[in-house]
């Protein structure tokens, strides 16, 4: 099946900002969220307690940055993201709670001028399954390195697939399980659908082994739970 295109994922994402504007719930489709969403900016914090700047990749409602800023006050704060109303909420909510800049790009990742030694922290989450190639994969994974100043912070939370099939299979089925019992199967069938449709993601180990090849020497995993992970690492 043909992926989706750039423009297809801006679309539905623009008609989908309630869903992600929930601080309690996170994004309720991926097992954890509010977990996954504590550990991430609560490591971001104690590994990088000095940050002044970071950078939300695919912020969509704010949600992390919001959990962030619960525990680092005052950041200066740079949201990339495809979707214009996505960007409109987040830097609407953010904006009640900090008097630190916040800038807002729209644009996908792979086109993004990043910078170099821009920020301390930057935060990719549920958004790097929308990488194609290794060539993206890298390039994207290299460009956060050198945004990063030195000691700043990577943290990832995203859908991982599995390196076995059978594992995969496994995985898949459980996953099924939980969002029919989240809310029903027709629910579940559309998750599907539009995973199938829009998402290549890689393996846990594929990340960890390229956050340490573009020169992050300090990796590591906060959670994973079937098919969803937050790890990063630091730059020295």
């Amino acid at each position: 099946m043909p992926k989706s295109t750039v423009d297809e994922i801006r679309q539905r994402f623009d008609q989908d900002v309630e869903r992600f504007s929930n601080l309690q719930t996170g994004q309720a489709a991926a097992i954890d969220a509010p977990l996954h969403m504590d550990l991430l900016t609560e490591a971001a914090a104690i590994t990088t307690p000095h940050a002044q700047a970071m950078l939300d990749i695919g912020c969509g409602a704010g949600n992390y940055t919001l959990k962030l800023l619960q525990r680092l006050p005052g950041l200066n704060v740079t949201l990339i993201d495809l979707s214009r109303p996505m960007l409109d909420r987040a830097i609407e909510r953010i904006g009640k709670v900090t008097d630190g800049v916040i800038c807002d790009i729209q644009a996908d990742v792979r086109e993004a001028d990043l910078g170099e030694l821009q920020f301390d922290i930057v935060i990719a989450a549920q958004t790097l399954h929308h990488l194609r190639d290794d060539a993206q994969w890298r390039d994207v994974f290299s460009r956060v390195y050198r945004s990063l100043r030195p000691g700043g912070s990577f943290w990832i939370a995203d859908s991982v697939e599995h390196e076995l099939p059978a594992v995969e299979a496994m995985i898949h089925s459980r996953w099924g399980a939980y969002l029919a019992a989240l809310k029903d199967e027709a629910y579940r069938d559309h998750v599907f659908a539009y995973v199938e449709k829009e998402d290549t993601p890689r393996p846990l180990t594929y990340q960890l082994d390229l956050l340490r090849a573009v020169g992050f020497e300090q990796v590591d995993v906060l959670h994973k739970h079937s098919r969803f992970a937050s790890f990063g690492g630091v730059k020295p």
